[in-house]
């Protein structure tokens, strides 16, 4: 197989992927998956790499830049990448999750066309198939204000990234067998810091010098609390939003979120322990990574501090500690604050009810009762096309019936340029955690016990913020709004993988009728085509 670089054409390049965007600069990336020996609890294990990496490279760009990342997959089996945040305005073609793209086949290679459209911030891309995120290939992406746009702190010395979460010593095909064989995974073997576990990876400061750490957890199933040992951490950035910026001692990170936070190193020259242990489990897990004076010759000793010992009452006022910084630029050069969510009133209330029932035999999970059956036909190949018997709109029902659960291709419409609120209710004894694709979302409130209308009388609707992701605490429930200003056919799921992997997931269809390129960008020219949509063409009419 040739593998073209990014000496490609490049005109021919932005007319096979029918994508131009002139006005903003373009950023090549040649990506090999590959299989490839790694050791991150000491045991040698099978892992995916990118171009020979685990952790993949780090995506550096700027708002509005244009990703063109051409994926050869050297596996034997097919694999999908997905962008966890990267909003794609107006093109959930380039998604990457199985319900909007075709997974690239073993052997074969597919170029994806991305724009951090208006973003700045903190997100990670990572494997969306099966149980492939077991197996690494997930990486950090970062994205950079405009040099116009004033930024509220100065410039730091460093920018560090941190992968962290759980990880399993079993291969991603025998998680998935146990997934598959009606089972929920086994407790995790331990904790990881960018692919390594303890004291296997080391950030270098400078006395005196200010650091930006670039926080994710990209875990299968743990939420995780991070911290560094005799340092504070300033929070100035969350998922795309500027915070106000408190100081934490230590910051609770659940599944698939991603914190910014300032870290001066103006303690005595030595080795301090960078912490991450599990929240939320009958047993905790710990890993440590390594802050290292440059001009130390001390190196860590003793235990690593602690973390928070009290658990629901803790993490949610912290939670609720963290505002929007309404004096700052976001990717436009106006206040994030000048979007005043808290005085629209939402036109449709949606209430998502986990839940984990037994269908046939086996262990499945379920929004609202409807266990997520993955089709034969990515959803929004089979939308484009008119193939019939894929799916069908109004699957999914916007309040839980609390009735037995059942199987189905769940899809809910939604109509573009509404504004809705949507209620996540938490009935289960575990912590739960829910992304949105192509969209950020204000997280107006969150409390213990059933959600109410009364409840909206405790809702934040001055300075909250905007997000992707978004934790619901044990028997407890999460309200976010919601402008539905993204058209396409877009994945909400639980991003407890295992949860996701058996059904805690549906599809919003963000539709409107109007056909106009600015509302939504036309099928790429390509686009894999798989399942019924095989033989139909791609070229837009």
């Amino acid at each position: 197989m040739r593998a073209y670089t990014t000496g490609v054409c490049f005109l021919a390049l932005l007319l096979v992927l029918n994508v131009v965007n002139g006005d903003n600069p373009y950023r090549f990336y040649t990506w090999k998956i590959t299989y490839g020996d790694i050791y991150p609890l000491g045991v040698k294990q099978q892992g995916i790499l990118i171009n020979g990496q685990f952790p993949g490279p780090t995506i550096d760009c700027v708002t509005n830049d244009n990703l063109i990342i051409s994926v050869y997959n050297y596996l034997n089996e097919p694999f999908l990448l997905s962008w966890n945040g990267l909003q794609q305005r107006r093109n959930s073609w380039q998604d990457g999750m199985y319900g909007t793209t075709c997974p690239i086949p073993p052997g074969k290679n597919f170029t994806y066309a991305l724009q951090a459209k208006d973003q700045i911030g903190t997100y990670f891309y990572f494997p969306s198939l099966g149980l492939h995120k077991a197996a690494g290939g997930y990486g950090s992406i970062k994205v950079y204000s405009r040099p116009q746009i004033p930024v509220p702190f100065p410039p730091p010395s460093g920018d560090y990234v941190v992968l962290a979460g759980d990880w399993f010593k079993r291969s991603h095909r025998q998680l998935k067998y146990f997934l598959d064989g009606g089972h929920n995974l086994p407790f995790p073997d331990g904790l990881i810091i960018n692919g390594r576990g303890w004291n296997g990876y080391t950030f270098s400061v400078d006395q005196g010098k200010t650091y930006r750490f670039r926080i994710s957890n990209v875990g299968l199933a743990t939420s995780i609390n991070f911290r560094i040992q005799g340092h504070t951490m300033k929070l100035v950035e969350v998922e795309g939003s500027h915070t106000v910026q408190n100081t934490y001692t230590s910051l609770d990170i659940h599944l698939g979120q991603s914190y910014s936070v300032l870290v001066t190193a103006n303690q005595p020259a030595k080795d301090y322990y960078v912490v991450v242990s599990s929240r939320f489990t009958s047993k905790v897990l710990t890993t440590t990574a390594i802050l290292h004076y440059r001009n130390s010759f001390t190196k860590v000793s003793g235990y690593p501090p602690a973390g928070p010992t009290t658990q629901i009452d803790w993490s949610l006022n912290q939670a609720r500690s963290i505002g929007r910084n309404l004096t700052a630029s976001g990717p436009r050069p106006n206040p994030q604050g000048s979007y005043h969510y808290g005085l629209i009133k939402p036109a449709r209330t949606i209430i998502l009810a986990n839940s984990a029932p037994y269908i046939n035999g086996k262990l499945r999970y379920a929004v609202n009762s409807v266990s997520y059956l993955s089709p034969d036909t990515p959803l929004k190949l089979a939308d484009y096309f008119n193939i019939g018997g894929v799916f069908s709109v109004g699957s999914m029902p916007d309040r839980p019936s609390y009735g037995n659960g059942y199987l189905a291709t769940s899809v809910m419409h939604a109509d573009y340029r509404s504004f809705v609120e949507i209620v996540f209710q938490n009935w289960e004894n575990s912590i739960q955690s829910w992304h949105i694709d192509g969209y950020s979302f204000f997280v107006v409130g969150m409390d213990g016990g059933q959600w109410t209308q009364a409840s909206r009388s405790s809702y934040n609707l001055k300075d909250t913020v905007a997000r992707c992701t978004v934790q619901v605490y044990p028997k407890s429930w999460t309200a976010i709004y919601m402008a539905l200003d993204n058209v396409g056919m877009w994945n909400i799921r639980s991003e407890d993988w295992a949860r996701q992997y058996l059904g805690q997931q549906f599809y919003m269809r963000v539709y409107t009728s109007s056909k106009s390129w600015r509302d939504e960008l036309p099928i790429p020219r390509n686009a894999l085509l798989c399942g019924r949509a095989r033989g139909h063409r791609t070229r837009p009419l």
